[in-house]
């Protein structure tokens, strides 16, 4: 069996009970190991041709690419955002105890 790669997912909410929801279903899920909300973070982007500034809360979603999978094809269907942002980077290294803590939290599908 194939190891999957570890990833931090980056997803950003309209408020905190969004945030909240979002963070407990990826977890009972076993989608991510731990979710981390930040809270009250600006962004600033273009939408449909117009300039966009907005509070929300940031997740930062400790999973693996095989999960990933899984949350892309769900969280359309629980965000309330036409195009919620969802975009991952590998993690290349960390403390060996956590990364298998880590490991241990997830799904194995």
């Amino acid at each position: 069996m194939a190891t999957q790669t570890l990833l931090l997912a980056f997803c950003n909410c309209p408020d905190e009970a969004t945030a909240q929801d979002i963070a407990y279903w990826l977890v009972e899920a076993r989608l991510a190991s731990c979710v981390n909300i930040l809270p009250s973070v600006q962004s600033v982007y273009r939408w449909q041709g117009k300039l966009e500034t907005d509070a929300e809360h940031t997740l930062l979603i400790k999973t693996d690419s095989n999960n990933l999978t899984l949350i892309k094809a769900e969280l359309p269907k629980r965000h309330p955002y036409e195009l919620p942002e969802l975009i991952a980077v590998c993690i290349d290294d960390g403390s060996p105890a956590y990364l298998r803590w880590l490991e241990q939290g997830l799904a194995k599908n």
